[in-house]
């Protein structure tokens, strides 16, 4: 959520232990930040942070015009600590690729809705998104946290980035924040939303980490050799995916739906809807246990109060786009859903699991062609496996409800897009075409919180003439792409690809140049 040369295997004995030199150095990969602590430490060593402007900006050029930014990584990095190599882009290059897609898919999917969230069943570009966030926390915790000399050190640095992260969640997504287009800051403490995007990473997270941690020790595991022998020595992970497995299908199953009502959001206040369930293991809009629990356990007026079924063909004329309700609509189509609730986020932690695994076998497996092969392998028939499961009626692929074919088809899809990269990228050292996104992922929690969810927009949007809506971000979207296109469809999706992620990208390297990083 993303330097000096060194192995992968200096990188992970330098990060765990949280003690002397070189702190965390992977573990800045885990959320949505870069940390890239490494740079800091050559910037110091070289005395770059001294009074000799024009040497450490020499420095910092070359540095940037020769691809240094995160290094490559050496085939027999693992095993042989004491090469010269560095930390793997891939991890950076993912991370900042995901939080483009985020920006793409909000901004530009009202315009574009093919790529929007899918409003029910089904998987969409921006339906990626979530589980590729969760699938590289998974793979940094795996490289944060190989040796952990210091466990209680270790758990208290992972509690304080957990609360840091749900603090920033119920800020940017709690309601206290309408930016960019909403010039308003606080909320109603009866109608805060609790969950979100950042509380679901900060849970699964936490609870990964903890059983790493708790598994690890100061000199790291060594794999017996045998094709499976990697899920048997990380056999307590596995034990606590399929407890979360059995938790979310026991409920989803087993767990009696009866009927409920609501007042919509954006309603009169007054009017009240009666929703008629009396179900088991169902996976409708309405009736799924899923929402049943997250009505209990939060209560219904801090839910999400305009979930994407609301562009269902069944409450939508202009389907898979917002529209008039058809005369025969649904009584739930205006009712509040949380997509980052509590069952769901439970399944969620599978996503990250599943990038654990992806961790590990970067650590245990000592070249290329071995760690591809395993990580195709399992990409390929986890899509597989999902696409079964829906496409037999069995369990839909399915976001908001964080179904397990949806855990399949998203795990196997970021699987094989990690393979991909780091074929390009920590294979072949072709960096070039990505870094944008490199640059985006060192510095990704900046880009989350002044980009997908419009802090900057809304500081640039706070100085208009006369009207609100006569604004520098306005006049840019209209002037500059819309008339330049004569499509408000095209102009405002070259407006997002130009104006907003070619911006953050250009900004994060010029950030990554002078050497400053967003850190929870």
């Amino acid at each position: 959520m993303m330097m000096d040369h060194k192995t992968i295997g200096d990188v992970e004995e330098n990060n765990v232990g949280f003690e002397g030199k070189n702190v965390g150095l992977e573990e800045s990969n885990v959320i949505l930040e870069a940390g890239n602590k490494d740079h800091h430490t050559e910037i110091e060593a070289r005395g770059l942070r001294g009074s000799n402007y024009w040497r450490k900006a020499s420095e910092i050029k070359n540095r940037l015009v020769y691809g240094l930014t995160s290094g490559t990584v050496d085939d027999k990095s693992v095993s042989n600590v004491g090469q010269k190599g560095a930390r793997v882009a891939t991890l950076d290059v993912f991370r900042g690729l995901t939080v483009a897609i985020m920006i793409l898919v909000d901004d530009a999917g009202s315009y574009w809705p093919k790529i929007n969230h899918s409003p029910w069943n089904g998987c969409t570009l921006a339906d990626l998104v979530m589980p590729f966030f969760l699938f590289i926390v998974g793979v940094a915790i795996a490289l944060a946290f190989k040796r952990v000399p210091n466990r209680g050190a270790a758990v208290k640095r992972v509690t304080g980035r957990t609360l840091k992260l749900l603090f920033w969640g119920i800020i940017l997504q709690g309601g206290y924040s309408q930016a960019p287009d909403v010039l308003a800051y606080g909320v109603d403490m009866k109608l805060i939303r609790w969950c979100g995007i950042l509380q679901r990473i900060a849970l699964s997270y936490f609870i990964v980490s903890l059983v790493e941690i708790a598994i690890s020790n100061s000199d790291g595991w060594k794999l017996p050799e045998g094709r499976f022998e990697i899920f048997k020595l990380y056999k307590w992970h596995w034990l606590v995916a399929f407890i979360c497995f059995f938790v979310y299908h026991s409920v989803v199953y087993g767990l009696y739906v009866p009927d409920w009502h609501y007042i919509p959001v954006d309603g009169d206040g007054k009017t009240s809807y009666i929703v008629k369930c009396g179900v088991k293991a169902h996976f409708g809009a309405a009736c799924n246990a899923v929402g049943y629990v997250d009505r209990q356990v939060w209560g219904i007026h801090h839910l999400y109060g305009i979930p994407e079924f609301r562009r269902a063909q069944s409450c939508s004329l202009d389907s898979p786009a917002d529209g008039p309700a058809p005369p025969n609509a649904p009584s739930w189509c205006l009712a509040p859903f949380e997509p980052e609730g509590f069952m769901s986020s439970i399944s969620a932690i599978l996503s990250c699991i599943l990038g654990l695994h992806y961790g590990h076998v970067l650590i245990h497996f000592k070249d290329h062609k071995k760690r591809l092969v395993h990580w195709i392998s399992i990409g390929i028939v986890l899509i597989l496996l999902g696409m079964t499961l829906h496409f037999s009626d069995g369990i839909p692929i399915n976001k908001q409800l964080y179904s397990f074919s949806y855990v399949c088809f998203t795990g196997g899809a970021a699987g094989l897009l990690f393979s991909a990269l780091y074929i390009l990228i920590d294979a072949y050292k072709i960096r070039m075409p990505t870094i944008l996104f490199e640059w985006m992922g060192m510095n990704a929690m900046l880009v989350f919180a002044g980009g997908a969810q419009g802090l900057l927009g809304g500081f640039v949007n706070g100085f208009y003439y006369k009207s609100q809506d006569n604004n520098l971000t306005h006049w840019i979207e209209k002037h500059l792409f819309i008339k330049v296109w004569h499509s408000v469809r095209v102009g405002f999706l070259m407006y997002v690809l130009f104006a907003e992620i070619l911006f953050w990208g250009i900004l994060c390297g010029f950030l990554h140049y002078i050497g400053w990083y967003w850190k929870l």
